[in-house]
Protein backbone atom coordinates (compact mmCIF):
# COMPACT_ATOMS: atom_id res chain seq x y z
CA UNK A 1 0.00 0.00 0.00
CA UNK A 2 1.33 3.56 -1.17
CA UNK A 3 2.42 5.53 1.96
CA UNK A 4 -0.03 8.77 2.46
CA UNK A 5 1.05 11.61 0.54
CA UNK A 6 0.95 15.72 0.81
CA UNK A 7 0.62 18.00 -1.86
CA UNK A 8 3.60 20.51 -0.80
CA UNK A 9 2.96 24.48 -2.11
CA UNK A 10 5.08 26.23 -3.15
CA UNK A 11 5.95 30.34 -2.23
CA UNK A 12 6.21 31.24 -5.80
CA UNK A 13 2.58 32.17 -7.19
CA UNK A 14 1.74 29.73 -10.29
CA UNK A 15 4.29 27.17 -9.52
CA UNK A 16 3.49 23.94 -8.18
CA UNK A 17 5.46 22.14 -6.15
CA UNK A 18 5.68 18.05 -5.22
CA UNK A 19 3.70 15.23 -3.43
CA UNK A 20 5.46 13.38 -0.55
CA UNK A 21 5.13 10.89 1.78
CA UNK A 22 3.43 12.82 4.91
CA UNK A 23 5.97 10.79 7.03
CA UNK A 24 8.57 12.28 5.52
CA UNK A 25 6.63 15.17 5.11
CA UNK A 26 6.18 15.48 8.57
CA UNK A 27 9.69 14.30 10.45
CA UNK A 28 11.56 16.83 8.20
CA UNK A 29 9.01 19.58 8.66
CA UNK A 30 9.85 18.89 12.93
CA UNK A 31 13.64 19.17 11.67
CA UNK A 32 13.46 22.58 10.22
CA UNK A 33 10.82 23.67 13.16
CA UNK A 34 13.32 22.78 15.70
CA UNK A 35 16.55 24.43 13.94
CA UNK A 36 14.51 27.47 13.39
CA UNK A 37 13.75 28.04 17.01
CA UNK A 38 17.72 28.54 18.06
CA UNK A 39 19.02 29.99 15.27
CA UNK A 40 19.38 31.90 11.67
CA UNK A 41 20.87 29.96 9.59
CA UNK A 42 21.39 30.45 5.43
CA UNK A 43 20.19 28.01 3.34
CA UNK A 44 23.22 26.37 2.99
CA UNK A 45 23.69 26.20 6.70
CA UNK A 46 19.93 25.26 6.99
CA UNK A 47 20.37 21.74 4.98
CA UNK A 48 23.63 21.19 6.53
CA UNK A 49 22.03 21.15 9.94
CA UNK A 50 19.02 19.49 8.93
CA UNK A 51 21.26 17.09 7.14
CA UNK A 52 23.63 16.20 9.90
CA UNK A 53 20.44 15.71 12.25
CA UNK A 54 18.62 13.21 10.39
CA UNK A 55 21.41 11.76 7.75
CA UNK A 56 21.32 8.13 10.11
CA UNK A 57 17.89 7.83 10.11
CA UNK A 58 15.66 9.31 7.00
CA UNK A 59 15.32 6.96 4.41
CA UNK A 60 15.04 9.38 0.83
CA UNK A 61 17.09 12.33 -0.18
CA UNK A 62 17.82 14.51 3.00
CA UNK A 63 18.59 17.76 0.55
CA UNK A 64 15.53 17.13 -1.52
CA UNK A 65 13.26 16.52 0.97
CA UNK A 66 14.20 19.30 2.93
CA UNK A 67 14.51 21.86 -0.06
CA UNK A 68 10.35 20.48 -0.96
CA UNK A 69 9.30 20.65 2.61
CA UNK A 70 11.03 24.27 3.54
CA UNK A 71 9.25 26.26 0.04
CA UNK A 72 5.92 24.60 1.61
CA UNK A 73 6.82 25.74 4.72
CA UNK A 74 7.27 29.58 3.02
CA UNK A 75 4.07 29.35 1.07
CA UNK A 76 2.37 28.54 4.36
CA UNK A 77 3.42 31.38 6.14
CA UNK A 78 5.59 29.16 8.77
CA UNK A 79 9.02 30.17 7.79
CA UNK A 80 10.36 33.53 5.58
CA UNK A 81 13.33 34.51 4.14
CA UNK A 82 15.06 37.65 5.27
CA UNK A 83 16.77 40.40 3.28
CA UNK A 84 19.85 40.60 4.20
CA UNK A 85 22.85 39.23 2.15
CA UNK A 86 23.13 36.17 2.29
CA UNK A 87 19.89 35.16 2.72
CA UNK A 88 18.73 34.07 5.74
CA UNK A 89 15.76 31.82 7.47
CA UNK A 90 13.36 32.77 10.86
CA UNK A 91 10.07 30.96 11.81
CA UNK A 92 8.10 33.82 10.84
CA UNK A 93 6.02 36.14 13.92
CA UNK A 94 2.67 35.18 14.52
Amino acid sequence: MKPEQIQTLHPVAGKTNKKIALDKYQTIKDQLIAILQTTQPTHTELMELLYQRIKDSFVGGVQWHGETVKLDLEARGIIERFDIKPEKYRLKQA
